[in-house]
């Protein structure tokens, strides 16, 4: 803005939409030919004849022409102009998103019946056509290939980082965007009766079509609701509405072991052996439920502060002894040989993908060349996990066995159980029976360290204590932190 240092939204919205900078946007938006946009689905001459029945509508420029809040029954389909999308949250507004020719506005509320999520403002005088419900329903009747094209839009809006509008879903409200995935948005929500903080899992609208996708979803949902284990994440309710699904669930906070891996490079050998025991003790349970998991993986294991492991994720979960799996069912990485072939699966099964999982930890990468999905299959189905010891020299012995065994191709060559697993890895525990949801310190002596700082050395000194941290455990030491408020 020529150097000129703006305010408020609404202090300056006025003079952007008078920018030499916006007019060439907009100009540029205006013949966008990108494939979400709707007019460009609507300009195939078997369907132009939809917007013949549509109304129109002119809106002048400054309009607010969708509230956020109520209730409509209408989407607009932009012909000409442009409107920017308004949310308001804690008293605030907060542009969301801008939207030009050939964008459609208001289309999730339709779709769904919930109540507008943002407002809509025309920036200029604009030209709308108006779909009405009775016509959205009636067009998605006659053509699947349109239900599928506007959840499509709905499902790439919600991937946005920006803010959003606190949506109310049964006794749940869910304030924000927390984590994202190619089935689910999860929300970090509050049950409004207990005050209780909860995490929403909702699956997106453009999966929710299909059978296969909803049958998968509903059955991570009441595979999980069924198991209660310190290292397996709960789930409290299931909630449908809004032409989909939420799966609530606890709310957790942590980095997955992923995260972990990629800020560390690698895991001491010790860490990693207290997580891997966590994991084995989280599937043992899940198996002698009858339950696998079938998509172990560190981006499906969550760290919590006291380094505490979640199992999340049991969408690919299955009775032991299923022989119904798709090849892709599973992260195709740490996919077990009987998983590629489709070949009857168990406890075995998960034991491998924790093998491949335990490699990554140690080694900071995964176990085979990764060209292209034939090559990934081709090494799975033709050799045994590598020794990782050729990449971490000193890598503890029983460490580096658990690895080997858990990740040989033929199943009855690895751990023939969770329990077993978790067997071997006990040498490398300091406390191997430690009390449920905490450690023991028997013949162990406290040293107490008070660290005194000013805020502004906070972050720099959270990098120090996480390094102290990880070299201490690899002595194995346990380092508590807490904060010491002055009197």
């Amino acid at each position: 803005c020529g150097g000129k240092t703006q305010g408020t939204f609404a202090e300056k919205r006025e003079s952007c939409v008078q920018c030499d900078f916006f007019q060439r946007i907009q100009k540029e938006q205006g013949t966008d030919s990108a494939p979400l946009k709707f007019l460009s689905y609507l300009s195939d001459a078997a369907k132009r004849p939809i917007l013949g029945e549509l109304k129109f509508k002119f809106v002048k420029a400054g309009e607010r022409f969708i509230v956020q809040g109520e209730v409509r029954d209408c989407a607009y389909i932009i012909n000409r102009g442009s409107g920017l999308v308004v949310v308001e949250k804690n008293g605030e507004l907060h542009p969301v998103g801008h939207r030009g020719r050939g964008d459609i506005v208001g289309v999730l509320q339709i779709l769904t019946g919930e109540s507008q999520h943002a407002h809509v403002e025309a920036e200029t005088d604009m030209e709308l056509w108006e779909l009405k419900r009775e016509q959205f329903e009636d067009i998605s009747r006659k053509d699947p290939e349109f239900l599928d094209f506007v959840t499509e839009i709905i499902a790439d809006r919600f991937d946005s980082k920006r803010p959003v509008a606190d949506r109310v879903i049964g006794k749940y409200v869910a304030t924000d965007i927390i984590g994202r995935g190619g089935y689910s948005i999860v929300y970090k929500g509050l049950h409004k009766g207990l005050n209780m903080p909860v995490a929403i899992k909702m699956m997106r609208h453009n999966l929710v079509m299909k059978e296969d996708f909803l049958t998968s979803f509903h059955n991570e949902a009441r595979v999980i609701a069924s198991l209660n284990h310190r290292n397996i994440v709960r789930v409290y309710d299931i909630e449908e509405r809004y032409r989909t699904v939420f799966i609530i669930m606890e709310l957790l906070e942590g980095e997955s072991l992923k995260e972990m891996i990629h800020r560390l490079g690698k895991l001491p050998p010790l860490l990693a052996a207290n997580f891997l025991s966590q994991i084995c003790s989280g599937l043992h349970y899940a198996h002698e439920h009858g339950i696998l998991h079938l998509d172990i993986n560190p981006t499906n294991v969550l760290v919590q502060r006291d380094d505490q492991l979640k199992i999340l994720d049991f969408g690919m979960a299955c009775h032991q002894g299923a022989d119904d799996r798709s090849v892709f069912d599973g992260t195709i990485f740490y996919m077990a040989p009987e998983q590629m072939e489709c070949n009857p699966v168990d406890q075995r099964t998960d034991i491998y993908s924790l093998a491949i999982t335990a490699f990554e930890l140690v080694t900071g990468q995964r176990p085979f060349v990764e060209d292209n999905a034939r090559s990934i299959i081709r090494e799975h189905l033709t050799k045994d996990v590598p020794d990782p010891g050729d990449l971490v020299p000193g890598l503890p012995e029983a460490l580096r066995h658990f690895i080997l065994k858990a990740g040989r191709r033929d199943s009855s060559q690895r751990y023939q159980g969770a329990d077993e697993a978790a067997e071997a890895l006990r040498p490398l525990l300091r406390h191997p029976d430690p009390a449920p949801g905490g450690m023991v310190y028997r013949d162990r002596k406290m040293t107490t360290l008070f660290l005194v700082y000013r805020d502004e050395h906070q972050a720099a000194l959270k990098g120090l204590v996480e390094q102290f941290s990880a070299k201490a455990k690899e002595l194995g030491v346990d380092l508590k932190v807490g904060d010491l408020k002055d009197a």
